[in-house]
């Protein structure tokens, strides 16, 4: 069939409305495990400092004479390490005419940047914080950074070919040297829980990639989860479940998008903290022109309180 003649069909009008929704569908993800399950502390310097402390080995020869003189056992010092904080900033930039013009989806365009701007500096922060960062003392013209969670961790670490453990010394913590990627298996990640109990910790959080996050869920500890169904007694196999459970305990697999895909982190969440100098603010910067400027700034550094309560499987195959 064929349009009658003289039709006025939308294709000749003119001053249509423009359809533009006034939702804005932003896909890119926010969460932070890492942060999430942090304590959140306060540092008053640069570098912020803490002490670490174990107990002697047990003795199996602890026996003593009837009536003997006591004999004074060995009295051995804390250690006292730090990490230096490290600053991350993000910045808006709007002109006048932008902030006074009708917009859809937003009605000021710099709040609008401002709330994105800082969820990207929160996910800043988190692939900081759990990569392999070493620290630095910064300069007038260096940046100061924050040793991150793989390069504290030094005593139960399982790691590829040629991989070497960073680890704090003298001030600094230095990044570990990554070895060569290999397949994670669940051997591999039960010989790093049982270190992590057998040294004191209860490592109860594995942090995760998407690419391991699924080789994980074959691992036969993979406790089976159910959904009953409502209205029946019939229950759902829930796939890709969240919880491994070893000898020693039950452990949450949390998936992370801004963890190093290569590492699986074994963590005792009551060991890690985040210390800020100074928390997440908003500043306003000068007036240079037609425009609006704002800063968003955090200071903070991270805490290992002690980093052999947790451990990392590394050098993983990533896609």
């Amino acid at each position: 069939m064929a349009q009658p003649t003289n039709t006025f069909d939308s294709y000749d009008a003119i001053g249509g409305r423009e359809d533009l929704s006034e939702v804005i569908y932003n896909l890119s993800p926010t969460q932070t495990p890492f942060l999430a399950m942090a304590q959140k502390l306060k540092a008053k310097n640069t570098y912020h400092e803490w002490q670490t402390d174990s107990l002697a080995s047990p003795d199996t020869d602890n026996a003593v004479i009837e009536g003997d003189d006591a004999t004074l056992d060995e009295a051995t010092p804390t250690a006292r390490v730090g990490n230096y904080t490290q600053i991350s900033d993000k910045t808006v930039v709007v002109s006048g005419t932008q902030e006074a013009t009708d917009k859809a989806g937003r009605k000021s365009e710099l709040s609008y940047q401002i709330a994105k701007k800082a969820k990207e500096l929160k996910r800043d922060m988190e692939a900081i914080l759990t990569g392999n960062q070493a620290s630095a003392a910064g300069s007038s013209s260096v940046a100061r950074k924050t040793g991150s969670v793989e390069a504290w961790l030094t005593t139960n670490v399982s790691r590829g070919t040629g991989g070497l453990s960073g680890g704090f010394a003298a001030g600094i913590v230095s990044a570990a040297t990554d070895g060569t990627e290999r397949a994670y298996t669940e051997d591999l990640l039960k010989d790093v829980i049982q270190s992590c109990w057998s040294n004191g910790g209860d490592p109860s959080v594995i942090i995760v990639g998407p690419k391991n996050k699924a080789v994980g869920s074959g691992f036969s500890g993979i406790a089976t989860q159910y959904r009953e169904n409502t209205g029946t007694k019939q229950a759902t196999i829930i796939a890709g479940a969240d919880v491994y459970v070893s000898d020693f305990g039950e452990h949450r697999i949390v998936a992370s998008r801004f963890s190093r895909d290569r590492s699986a982190l074994v963590l005792d969440p009551e060991y890690w903290g985040v210390a800020y100098l100074r928390p997440f603010r908003q500043h306003t910067l000068s007036k240079t022109g037609d425009s609006e400027k704002r800063q968003l700034l955090a200071e903070y550094t991270l805490v290992a309180k002690q980093e052999a309560s947790s451990g990392v499987v590394a050098d993983l195959t990533t896609p």
